[in-house]
């Protein structure tokens, strides 16, 4: 629940929309009552065939017949009490004589009303069928105003809820951006995908019953009962007795509805990971005939999500079912009360006092069209409450993970280096995942700027640790990675990668053109710089002779009109158009053509001339491009050298090489 007010706390910052909702909810309860209310003159009034000049005239007189039956009844009262009666027997005239003085009050008041209003009545039709037909008028005119007050409350209620959906969302998404990679790894991009959808979804929906339906309903029920407290406050009183039932219920179901929706979204979460998976590898399924297999798996996953929830769907009948039977009982209970009352002109029930004076079938009609009318916002808030706790829970979710801390942070005061830097120093470096072994022990490393460094080693080695701790994609446990003698994590996120082009073994493209494929991150270089770095990176041919329109084509989602070698050749003119200081390759020539390898060789030849190089690849054409290869075995630097120091003196280096080059042929 707290993370659901943070959202409300959201909604508050508008406070003149808020405001109109509130205004607009009030308005249409107070509608919603008078409509009500007309129950009683057309009782009183049109069905005993008067106008309203003659009813406020005919209650005069009775009202005041009425007054001198409690004075006579007071002073005959009075008198039998002068006689000195037995103490029990006085204590009931007493009790008898202040009912007759609370009725003969009563009727005071009654006439003060009517006198007061008698002026204006008189401008009011005098027969019954023209009180019927402005009765009607009224009840058109009221029914009309509810409606577009219902409407523009409808409107800004869903303005509200979408406005703190989208700043939900886009707190969510800055902050996945920011999270560290092996949450992606952990977690997937399933389960931020669901909850960026389909979790605020029920966020949004929950918001929107909040500030619509549990705002205008219970304000209708206020404005009934307080009609109904106006009719006779002691019965309503009586009546209600099973509204303590009602909330234990509620509350002991609103948990369990809680509890199923948590369920059920997390199911969710498992669904959309079980899609990204078929869809991700469809390549994979058709080559090994598993259709079938993810079929049945799919199936798991949905029968699951139905179970939870059917579960979800047996709480909501049974909050429905009972707030109507506890509604319908409060209701029933009214009738016998009421209709005992009316029928027997009684003021007493049980030996309660119920009312001053006898309750008329009008008043007491009144009275069950009010209780009737609260019950219809109950049955609605009942169907509405799961949307609640949905919201609720979703909001729980959401916020695990803008919540969620982060390894990699800025620094408070951050420190800078010359640029172009002198060295990258590996300051006995050890690092190991949040749920894992040890990736890197104890790693003393110095790249001079200018020189180009081969990483090699057998997969899990601890290659591509290396390269995200200087990325910063993560901060060693113990050590320090440093530019100079500026450690990475005393130094900008911005001012540091805008030091370093990346370019890795899987090109990431995106469903944009490719002049903006090319100037990703640097939005506002020209279209020129972006033509001079692609001829740089050898791709301006392919892209003005083998594209559609050239540099304005469309790649499509995951660039899937061009080749390996072509992607590769994009990416690496990404890199150079952010003309970095530290050019890294992660595996960037391991699945392309020789055709496409040569051409990337030539660019990066002309391209690492005065800049630092780090590579990752066990390629032996590519580890040519080195001037020092550095070798890695089980997160320990073992060994450092050129390529053909290393043959002659390291057998597992040659092991490496070897291999390669033999597959290569």
């Amino acid at each position: 629940m707290q993370d659901f007010r943070r959202v409300l706390r959201l909604v508050a910052k508008r406070r003149w929309t808020l405001a109109g909702c509130l205004g607009t909810s009030l308005f249409v309860a107070m509608l919603w009552g008078l409509n009500i209310g007309a129950l009683y003159p057309m009782v009183e009034i049109v069905f005993k065939g008067d106008g309203v000049p003659g009813y406020v005239e005919q209650e005069l007189v009775n009202s005041r017949e009425r007054i001198a039956e409690c004075e006579q009844e007071i002073a005959a009262l009075n008198e039998r009490l002068e006689d000195k009666p037995a103490i029990e027997q006085r204590n009931r005239l007493e009790v008898s004589r202040d009912l007759a003085i609370a009725r003969r009050k009563a009727y005071e008041q009654t006439v003060a009303s009517l006198v007061r209003f008698q002026p204006y009545a008189q401008y009011l039709p005098e027969t019954a069928f023209g009180t019927l037909g402005l009765m009607i008028s009224l009840l058109i005119v009221g029914t009309l105003l509810k409606l577009v007050a219902l409407g523009v409350n409808m409107m800004l209620v869903q303005d509200l809820a979408m406005r703190a959906a989208n700043d939900v969302r886009s707190l969510f998404f800055r902050k996945a951006l920011r999270l560290d990679l092996d949450e992606f790894g952990e977690t997937g991009s399933a389960g931020l995908t669901s909850r960026l959808t389909n979790d605020i979804g029920h966020l949004n929906g929950g918001v929107t019953v909040l500030l619509g339906r549990l705002v205008r309903e219970p304000l209708k029920m206020i404005v009934c009962f307080s009609g109904a407290a106006w009719v006779c406050p002691r019965l309503l009183l009586l009546v209600m007795v099973v509204t303590p039932l009602m909330v234990l219920v509620m509350h002991a179901l609103s948990r369990s509805i809680r509890r199923a929706s948590r369920r059920v979204m997390d199911e969710m979460t498992q669904l959309y990971g079980t899609l990204n998976d078929a869809f991700s590898g469809i390549r994979v399924i058709k080559a090994y005939n598993t259709q079938a297999f993810e079929r049945a798996r799919f199936e798991r996953s949905v029968q699951a999500y139905y179970g939870r929830s059917m579960k979800m769907a047996l709480y909501n009948t049974l909050a429905r079912s009972v707030s109507e039977l506890l509604g319908l009982g409060m209701v029933c209970m009214a009738i016998l009360a009421g209709g005992y009352l009316v029928i027997n002109r009684q003021t007493e029930l049980l030996g309660l006092h119920m009312s001053d004076k006898p309750l008329d079938p009008g008043a007491m009609l009144m009275f069950f069209g009010f209780l009737i009318g609260a019950s219809d916002p109950a049955r609605k808030l009942s169907d509405v409450w799961s949307s609640l706790q949905r919201g609720i829970a979703a909001a729980t979710r959401v916020y695990e993970v803008i919540d969620r801390p982060v390894r990699v942070t800025e620094p408070v005061r951050p420190q800078s280096t010359a640029r172009p830097h002198q060295k990258i120093v590996f300051s006995n470096v050890s690092f190991r995942y949040p749920s894992g072994p040890p990736v890197l022990n104890g790693i003393d490393l110095e790249v001079p700027h200018g020189q180009t460094l081969a990483v090699v080693g057998p997969n899990g080695s601890g290659k591509s640790t290396l390269i995200s701790l200087l990325c910063r994609f993560d901060d060693p446990q113990a050590g320090e990675v440093r530019l100079d003698d500026v450690c990475l994590t005393k130094m900008s996120l911005r001012n540091l990668r805008r030091r370093i082009g990346l370019v890795t073994q899987r090109t990431v493209l995106f469903d944009d053109t490719i002049l903006n494929n090319i100037r990703y991150g640097m939005p506002r270089v020209s279209r020129e710089e972006v033509i001079e770095a692609a001829k740089r990176a050898y791709a301006d041919d392919f892209i003005r002779e083998k594209t559609e329109h050239g540099y304005d084509t469309l790649l499509g989602q995951s660039g899937v009109r061009l080749s390996g070698g072509q992607m590769q050749r994009l990416a690496l003119a990404r890199a150079f158009l952010r003309n970095p200081d530290i050019l890294i390759l992660d595996e960037a020539t391991s699945q392309i053509d020789m055709e496409s390898e040569a051409l990337i060789h030539n660019a990066l030849r002309q391209f690492l001339v005065g800049r630092t190089g780090i590579m990752i690849t066990h390629r032996p054409s590519t580890l040519a491009l080195a001037d020092k290869i550095a070798v890695l075995e089980a997160g320990q630097l073992t060994d450092l050298g050129d390529h053909n120091a290393l043959l002659l003196r390291n057998s597992f280096y040659g092991s490496l090489c070897g291999s390669e080059a033999a597959e290569a042929a």
